[in-house]
């Protein structure tokens, strides 16, 4: 940023996602979002696509996506209406998902065991009891797929991951994350950027506002701006020099498709990254800091004006 706290992302040796405030000590990028407001579900159907499956007549069924397929190797026979498509222990390859597209195969049919550590895209509760059966982000095992069936679920949703181009970064991210709601989030925050003092609920919200959604403390520039759009993707918001929630989602996004493998990363030593201060520029710069010093003393003054009478 032109001015302001800078907001640095980046992934550790296990494939977790963490974000630095001001090069302090990282914390697991998830806590950012929860202090947006988001909730573990929600940040999930950001990051991640999803997995159906319905019970139909005692059968596990999966909507099938064929193009997910793509490089997989069976696990199980692939069949619809008692025709084979691909064998068990076989590679489905770029004829079999034209097969099954050409046959428009939306679901098939896998056994109960296939589900069986999948991930579960939300929270499930039995509505008659009030008990959660089994959270967002929780591993599904064959008690939790009996106790959903016990309360009537037939349709679940799981999310989509895989080795190749689906990588489950933030699901892990979310799994060292402690926090559990946006007050934790912002207290956790707050700790790592005032260490030894006591958070309280207003003072963990009021620095978090004014970390990057203060014109008065963050200011990205209108080039900057201009350049930081162009890289996300966005097209509104071309006057606005502060964060917002939107920004950082796409950051977020960008980072986790470089990781799975799209997109190219920018060359920092590039001339087309790099920005030329001017004289008034860098006059006004001083000017600010100036100014920002005597309202720091006028405040001063007056309060102990008061203490004074």
């Amino acid at each position: 940023p032109y001015r302001g706290s800078w907001l640095d992302f980046e992934f550790d040796p296990k494939d977790n996602l963490y974000v630095r405030i001001d090069r302090r000590r990282k914390l697991p990028a998830s806590i950012i979002l929860r202090a947006l407001g988001k909730t573990s579900a929600e940040i999930l159907d950001i990051f991640f696509e999803k997995v159906n499956f319905e019970v139909k007549d005692q059968t596990l069924m999966m909507e099938l996506v064929p193009e997910r397929l793509r490089g997989e190797t069976a696990t199980f026979d692939i069949e619809a209406d008692g025709k084979v498509y691909v064998e068990k222990g076989r590679r489905v390859t770029a004829r079999h998902i034209r097969q099954l597209e050409k046959d428009g195969v939306n679901f098939i049919e896998v056994p109960v065991e296939y589900i069986v550590g999948k991930v579960s895209a939300k929270d499930y509760v039995n509505e008659a009891t009030g008990e959660l059966i089994i959270t967002a982000n929780q591993e599904i095992s064959l008690e939790a797929l009996a106790n959903l069936s016990q309360a009537g679920y037939k349709k679940l949703e799981v999310l989509f991951t895989n080795d190749l181009d689906h990588g489950p970064f933030m699901s892990e991210t979310l799994r060292v994350d402690s926090t559990t709601d946006r007050i934790s989030a912002l207290v956790e925050i707050y700790r790592m950027m005032r260490p030894g003092e006591p958070p309280t609920k207003e003072a963990a919200e009021s620095l978090f506002e004014s970390l990057f959604f203060s014109a008065e403390r963050y200011d990205l520039s209108t080039v900057g701006r201009m350049k930081f759009n162009s890289s996300i993707g966005r097209e509104d918001a071309e006057e606005q020099g502060t964060l917002d929630e939107v920004d950082i989602i796409e950051v977020m996004k960008k980072l986790i498709s470089i990781r799975n493998g799209k997109g190219e990363v920018d060359d920092i030593d590039h001339l087309g990254n790099r920005r030329i201060r001017s004289v008034g520029e860098m006059a006004e710069n001083q000017f600010r800091v100036g100014l920002v010093r005597v309202e720091r003393a006028v405040k001063e003054r007056l309060s102990l004006g008061d203490l004074d009478t």
